[in-house]
């Protein structure tokens, strides 16, 4: 008989002042602060304790902020690589896989690192009275919808008409998940402004995005499975950036073990990439600036047109929070590296050729930005290297499965008034 599972032990604590505070069940900000912040989760657990395998991603439950575990996750799974660490002359490359290779133990179905988040936001909320509202420029709509229909959980998805494609699934997805779109022309950003109007109404509640420490925790997931299996904290840390929520996770992972103590005191360095031409986190580091700079609205949305790493597309990323992702580098140290679309389907060959599976072109922009510092000269052969490889085994989950797609029950201009959406809304839920 398996014991219930009690609820994970933490408070909160504000980045920017250090005070901690109780979770009051979804509190997204520090209490009575004005500063912009990000908060984190303390848990009582200093020491993570990995459970078994059999729980999916709730076997590093001590350091998810969470009160159930739901059906059907499964935990990124991190091996030594071979082909491609051969291939750039690399000793101690370690591969962090989220997506679908079930030989390797990874059984992500919608083949995205975004169903960590969706299985720890999911697991953090106390009721489901109120509809979960996600915005989501695709992989994370894909895997919230998923989990919640398997889950029944309330859920109402706004994604951008363009990216509607990326909602496949190998089931139906259930009457409880309902998908919003802004008409085709816009982007992730309008995506979250219609997001957020559903949320100025009753009986919806924001996800939260970044500042949720379920989301951040859930991503931080990739850390633990690579740092429990390297046994070592990595020297650096490869991947590819919308938001950067994933990098921010990754460090506050990292700090986790550093006071753990097994595993090492060093930090990793954080060598996030970014998919040209759309680069605001990368003009904001090269400038030295906490502020994003200025891009035009227009600019912006033909960029995003361009880029094949649709996922990558946040105009607003949580970079000059305060615990946000100019904190994190700036702490922990790396660069912001950019990858063409031309070198990211190139090494997205390459992984496959060398590793096996396919990859996200988010991942395969990772991969490019990877090789060109082995190239340039610029990483020691020998250094512990973490590449997380955020999602893949589509292609082959889509030849091996019947897929569905998931259709919005309306489509929104990009700027729409209040009483369309509520008049729509109240039809929907």
């Amino acid at each position: 008989m398996t014991k219930e599972f009690q609820a994970t032990q933490y408070k909160l604590e504000s980045v920017k002042t250090g005070k901690q505070f109780e979770d009051e069940g979804w509190t997204l900000d520090a209490p009575g602060e004005s500063y912009p912040t990000l908060i984190r989760a303390i848990y009582e657990n200093k020491q993570l304790e990995v459970k078994d395998n059999s729980l999916g991603i709730y076997k590093f439950s001590d350091w998810l902020p969470i009160r159930k575990t739901l059906k059907g996750s499964s935990a990124p799974a991190t091996y030594k690589s071979e082909g491609l660490a051969k291939y750039l002359g690399l000793t101690n490359l370690y591969i962090t896989f989220s997506g679908y290779w079930p030989e390797k133990g990874a059984n992500f179905r919608t083949c995205s690192f975004k169903e960590t988040e969706a299985y720890a936001v999911s697991g953090r909320l106390n009721s489901t009275d109120q509809v979960l509202v996600v915005a989501s420029a695709g992989n994370t709509a894909r895997a919230f919808a998923r989990v919640c229909s398997d889950n029944n959980i309330p859920l109402l998805l706004s994604v951008p008409e363009d990216n509607l494609s990326a909602l496949w699934f190998d089931e139906p997805i259930k009457d409880n998940v309902r998908l919003i779109a802004t008409k085709s022309g816009s982007d992730y950003f309008d995506a979250i402004h219609l997001s957020n109007l559903a949320c100025a109404l009753d009986g919806f509640v924001a996800e939260g995005g970044a500042k949720n420490v379920a989301r951040r925790d859930g991503m931080g997931t990739t850390v633990l499975s690579a740092v429990s299996e390297i046994g070592q904290i990595p020297d650096y840390y490869f991947q590819a950036v919308g938001s950067g929520t994933g990098a921010i996770a990754a460090w506050e992972a990292n700090l986790r073990f550093i006071e753990d103590g097994r595993y090492g005191q060093n930090k990793m360095k954080l060598m996030v990439s970014q998919n040209a031409p759309f680069l605001p986190i990368y003009d904001a580091w090269k400038a030295d600036s906490r502020a994003m700079l200025p891009l035009e609205d227009e600019l912006a949305r033909k960029q995003v047109e361009e880029i094949d790493a649709k996922v990558l597309s946040n105009r607003k990323p949580p970079y000059p929070i305060a615990g946000g992702l100019f904190d994190a580098m700036k702490d922990a140290g790396g660069d912001v590296l950019v990858a063409s679309n031309e070198e990211a389907l190139e090494a997205a060959q390459l992984f496959l050729e060398t590793e096996g599976n396919d990859i996200h072109p988010a991942a395969a922009v990772a991969v490019a930005t990877l090789v060109k510092q082995i190239q340039e000269g610029k990483l020691d052969k020998d250094a512990c290297i973490m590449l997380n490889i955020t999602g893949g085994g589509e292609e082959r989950i889509k030849r091996e499965k019947e897929v569905t797609y998931l259709k919005p029950s309306h489509v929104f201009d990009i700027d729409p008034d209040m009483e369309t959406v509520k008049e729509v809304l109240e039809k929907l839920f």
